[in-house]
């Protein structure tokens, strides 16, 4: 154990009974949530071998214990699952800590072109003609409001470099002049199949390439090295494990990525059970079983066969893009009723759906006949609805197969599907942070209309129709920050400078309880991952995934959740982080 424990908790020892194995560790007076069937509440909790093999009160323990356990006193500390994150992008996380980081931060353009002048002033190894990577970029919350950046913006930065500006939401990002002629995008260029070259009124790009049309320029930035990747990969870890994270889903992998990850694990250094998923695109001459047989091929090389309690990589999910995103200046998200305009329903429904319906439906059928879990992302209510339909076609083709295929985001959702979820077992993966007012979701309210305004993130409305709430950070899009995701889960409401401005509760949804927020990063998440009979819960027999916090969530004002610190974060009994300040 490290200096910190030793010196911040007691130990003890007690005499076991002959009979019983002695356990390895055990916490004792802890307030241990368990997230089991009835959320039970223990007083400790013992460790063998990498796994739970006692949840109950104190005087139980004592039979664990041997003259070699480890015995730690929390003194009334809360002890509860480890957090699954059901829906991220840790090497993109990872990575954007290597680079130009604007911060999620609203900035004027004037403090826009200074915050990249300085990286480029600084940056003393690039030549002239080196892409200049810029992350982080709060797009939506550009000052003044309402103000939409071109390609004039970069090209006040004083360089010869291209420079590529990644929005934070992922769904677009903004080049400068020298970007475009390199990439040789003209106002003869045609828009690719799912993705929009935004253009002036004259016609020419401004710039800001959205969706698939970021590829035109990313394909012309070379890819991080090997060692980048690596570097990337134990900074994403280290970053999870201090946030309490001991399982996650990358949302979006690739083989650089999982590369990457395998080496960590080899090195004995994978503090998280990694689960991946493999992006199926959708060109014109797209072909289903060509994309199942990729992910398949790529499961073969990557998955890791279980031992013992020890984290691993699985390769066991598709991914799929339905759809961009619903917020200004992009409404790139499908929807069944048209944009408004002018404060009416205008003629904009959003792109056209990325796959067709019969394309979809056969995917996911597809999939499920290969054993994997299609994960979805769906913005609008159009692109959802057109998941769940094929969820539902795929049930009644696979009804009894263990597939929990999941739909990402959520964020509007028509209130005729809300049962649905239920109803065909689909997951929906939400970002609970995204459930408050903000500047970004207050400028695009106007676009979705009073009914979906009011209605929009819907957690718990989803919940009282029986839907299985998942939690998924889909960090690097926000700051990584999995508690203050849960406050806002329960309450709501506005942070920072936005509350002062908005101080009311976003739309009509009542939101979770904490019960249900905590149970979403936990089991439930656990669940979408086919690994609740491992994890996602503090029982008899599970892996020892499990983390110590400095309060009580439950003992404590909902608008104190987003101050929560973890003390330490064990994973398979094997303590991975510990606070420096844990007393």
């Amino acid at each position: 154990m490290k200096r910190v424990l030793l010196c911040g908790l007691a130990f003890v020892a007690f005499s076991a009974q002959a009979k019983t194995p002695a356990a390895d560790m055990v916490f004792r007076n802890a307030y241990v949530y368990t997230v089991d069937a009835k959320n039970s509440v223990a007083q400790a909790l013992a460790v063998k071998d990498g796994r739970v093999v006692y949840v109950g009160d104190e005087a139980g323990a004592k039979v664990f214990t041997g003259r070699k356990t480890q015995v730690i006193d929390l003194k009334g500390r809360m002890v509860m699952p480890g957090l699954i994150d059901g829906h991220m992008h840790p090497q993109s996380g990872g990575l954007r800590m290597l680079s130009c980081n604007l911060n999620y931060e609203s900035l004027t353009i004037a403090e826009f072109q200074a915050r990249i002048q300085k990286c480029v002033d600084e940056d003393k190894t690039s030549g002239p003609n080196d892409w200049l990577e810029v992350i982080n970029w709060f797009e939506q919350g550009a000052k003044p409001a309402g103000t939409v950046l071109t390609r004039a913006a970069l090209d006040g930065v004083k360089t010869t470099r291209p420079i590529k500006v990644h929005s934070s939401f992922g769904h677009s990002n903004l080049t400068n002049t020298r970007g475009l002629q390199l990439a040789g995008i003209t106002r003869e260029t045609p828009d690719p199949k799912d993705g929009v070259i935004v253009r002036d009124t004259a016609g020419e790009p401004t710039g800001l390439l959205q969706d698939a049309a970021q590829d035109l320029v990313d394909r012309l930035v070379p890819p991080p090295s090997v060692e980048k990747n690596y570097q990337a990969t134990q900074l994403a870890l280290k970053a999870m494990r201090e946030q309490g994270i001991t399982t996650f889903l990358d949302a979006y992998t690739d083989i650089e990525t999982m590369t990457a990850y395998r080496t960590v694990s080899k090195e004995g250094r994978l503090t998280a059970r990694a689960h991946f998923a493999v992006l199926i695109d959708s060109p014109a001459d797209y072909d289903a079983d060509k994309a199942i047989a990729e992910v398949l091929k790529e499961k073969a090389e990557f998955e890791q066969t279980p031992v013992g309690a020890r984290p691993i990589m699985k390769v066991d999910t598709a991914k799929l893009f339905l759809d961009g995103v619903y917020s200004a200046p992009a409404f790139s998200a499908v929807m069944v009723e048209p944009y408004f305009e002018n404060g009416r329903p205008g003629h904009n429904y959003g792109p056209k759906p990325y796959f067709s319906q019969a394309q979809l439906d056969d995917t996911l059928i597809k999939l499920a006949a290969a054993g994997l879990n299609p994960h979805m992302h769906a913005d609008g209510d159009g692109s959802v609805r057109m998941g769940l339909n094929a969820v539902e076609a795929m049930r009644k083709v696979h009804p009894a197969d263990d597939i929990r295929p999941a739909i990402a985001h959520d964020e509007i959702v028509d209130p005729a599907d809300y049962k649905r979820y239920a109803e065909v077992g689909a997951l929906p993966v939400l970002s609970f942070q995204w459930e408050r007012p903000s500047i970004d979701i207050m400028q695009s309210m106007p676009a979705l209309g009073p009914v979906r305004s009011a209605l929009m993130e819907p957690a718990g409305l989803l919940e009282i129709y029986g839907a299985r709430i998942v939690y998924g950070s889909d960090w690097p899009v926000d700051a990584l920050d999995e508690w203050l995701a849960l406050q806002i889960a329960v309450t709501r409401q506005a942070i920072g400078e936005d509350a002062v401005k908005y101080p009311d509760r976003l739309g009509i949804d009542p939101g979770l309880t904490v019960a249900q927020a905590v149970r979403a990063i936990t089991l439930n998440a656990a669940y979408s991952l086919r690994q609740d009979k491992e994890t996602g819960s503090l029982e008899a027999g599970k892996f020892a995934d499990l983390i110590v916090l400095d309060r009580n969530l439950f003992q404590i004002k909902p608008e104190e959740i987003g101050g929560t610190q973890v003390l330490l974060t064990m994973v398979g009994g094997k303590i991975v982080y510990e606070a420096e300040d844990l007393k």
